[in-house]
C-alpha cells in the first residue's frame, strides 16, 4: 500500500480501449490511478471526462522508454491490438511488446510492485486444439504478416515468467479473447467494429471467405471484471488465465446478427480469406472459473446493442475531431476499414 493509503496503480495503454475502462473501474474502486499512453490507437478523448478527477493523472508516454514512478500494480496494456494498427509499424509492434514489458517489469522490480501483463488469445496462432486451453503451445507463424503481434506477446509472456523466477516478482498474465464494446477505435479493422460502422454507414458488409469462421465475443465490462480479479488474487496465482465467452458464434451470424440490430439494408459481399487468420478462435475458461470465479455475464445482443449506441453517438457527433480524423460522414470510413483483418 502506497504513502497515501491508497493503492497507486499504473495503467499502460490506459487511453485505450480497455485501458480506460480499466481506470474507471479503478477509480470506482478508490485507488489513484496514473494513466500512461503514447495516443498511437489510445485517445484522450476516451478518458477526457476521467481528467480533472482528484485520483486520476494522464501521463504521455511511450513504454518503449523506462518510467519512473511510485506505484503499488501496473496494468500493462500498452500494445496495439488490431491487425490495421500494429501492421502498420510491425517493428514498433514487437518493440512495444518486448521492450515494454521489460520497462515495465523493471519498473515493478524497482518498487516491488505486482503487474499485469495484458496477453492475448494470438499466443495460440491458428489453433489445432479447439477451445484452446492454457497448456495448450499454440500453432504460430513465426515470420508472418501477424508475427509483430503474436511472437512479441508470446515473448513479453515468458519475460514474465522469468523475472517471477529469477526475481520473485508477483506476476499476473491474462489472456484476452475477442473483446468488444464502446470505445472500440472505429477504424481498427476489428470486425465488431468494422460490421457495426458499415452496416450504420449503409456500407457493404465486408466476410472474408465463406464467413464461417468462428470467434467468441466478450464485452469490454465481463473482460475488466476478469482482470481485476486475477490482479486480487493470492501471489502464488500467476496465471496465464483465460478471460473471454466461450460462446462460438460465426462471422456470418455476427454481421446477420448486427444488421439486424442495427436495421441496415447493407449487402453482405466475400472477399479471400487473408494470410494466418485462425478459423476458430475460443477459449476453455475453466481456470478462469475456478480461480477467479469468474465467467461472462453480458449476452452478445445485448452488448452489441450498447457498442452500436456508441458509434451510433460517435458517428452523429459534430462537437470537435473525432478519433484520428474520423468525420461524421457516410465516406471517409470506408476506404480505412476495408481490410483483411478478423482480431482478437
Amino acid at each position: 500500500m502506497s504513502i497515501h493509503d491508497r493503492t497507486v496503480s499504473l495503467v499502460t495503454g490506459g487511453a485505450g480501449f480497455l485501458g480506460s475502462h480499466l481506470c474507471e473501474q479503478l477509480l470506482a474502486r478508490g485507488h489513484e490511478v496514473i494513466c500512461a499512453d503514447n495516443f498511437f490507437t489510445g485517445t484522450r478523448r476516451n478518458v477526457e471526462h476521467l481528467i480533472g478527477h482528484p485520483r486520476f493523472e494522464l501521463m504521455r508516454h511511450d513504454v518503449t522508454f523506462p518510467l519512473f514512478a511510485e506505484v503499488d500494480e501496473i496494468y500493462n496494456f500498452a500494445c496495439p491490438a488490431s491487425p490495421v494498427h500494429y501492421q502498420h509499424d510491425p517493428v514498433q509492434t514487437t518493440k512495444t511488446s518486448v521492450h515494454g514489458a521489460i520497462n515495465m517489469l523493471g519498473l515493478a522490480k524497482r518498487v516491488k510492485a505486482k503487474i499485469l501483463q495484458a496477453s492475448t488469445s494470438e499466443v495460440y496462432g491458428d489453433p489445432q486444439v479447439h477451445p484452446q486451453r492454457e497448456d495448450y503451445w499454440g500453432h504460430v507463424n513465426p515470420n508472418g504478416i501477424r508475427s509483430c503481434y503474436d511472437e512479441g506477446k508470446r515473448c513479453a509472456e515468458t519475460l514474465f515468467f522469468d523475472y517471477h523466477r529469477q526475481h520473485q516478482l508477483r506476476i499476473k498474465v491474462l489472456r484476452i479473447f475477442n473483446t468488444y464494446g464502446p470505445r472500440m477505435h472505429p477504424n481498427d479493422g476489428r470486425v465488431v467494429s468494422n460490421f457495426i460502422v458499415q452496416a450504420l454507414q449503409g456500407q457493404p458488409i465486408t466476410l472474408y471467405g465463406e464467413g464461417l469462421q468462428t470467434r467468441s465475443f466478450c464485452y469490454v465490462d465481463d473482460l475488466i471484471d476478469g482482470a481485476l480479479r486475477l490482479m486480487g488474487t493470492p501471489d502464488q496465482v500467476t496465471g496465464p488465465i483465460n478471460v473471454g465467452n466461450p460462446v462460438e458464434v460465426t462471422i456470418r451470424e455476427l454481421a446477420e446478427t448486427i444488421l439486424r440490430l442495427t436495421g441496415s439494408a447493407s449487402p453482405l459481399v466475400f472477399r479471400p480469406l487473408p494470410q494466418d487468420d485462425p478459423m476458430q478462435r475460443c477459449p476453455d475458461i475453466t481456470k478462469a472459473r475456478e480461480t477467479l470465479g469468474w465467467a461472462p455475464r453480458v449476452q452478445l445482443e445485448q452488448g452489441l446493442a450498447r457498442t452500436i449506441d456508441y458509434f451510433e453517438r460517435l458517428l452523429s457527433s459534430s462537437t470537435g475531431p473525432l478519433p484520428h480524423g474520423l468525420q461524421p460522414s457516410a465516406t471517409p470510413v470506408a476506404a480505412a476499414i476495408q481490410t483483411p483483418a478478423l482480431a482478437a
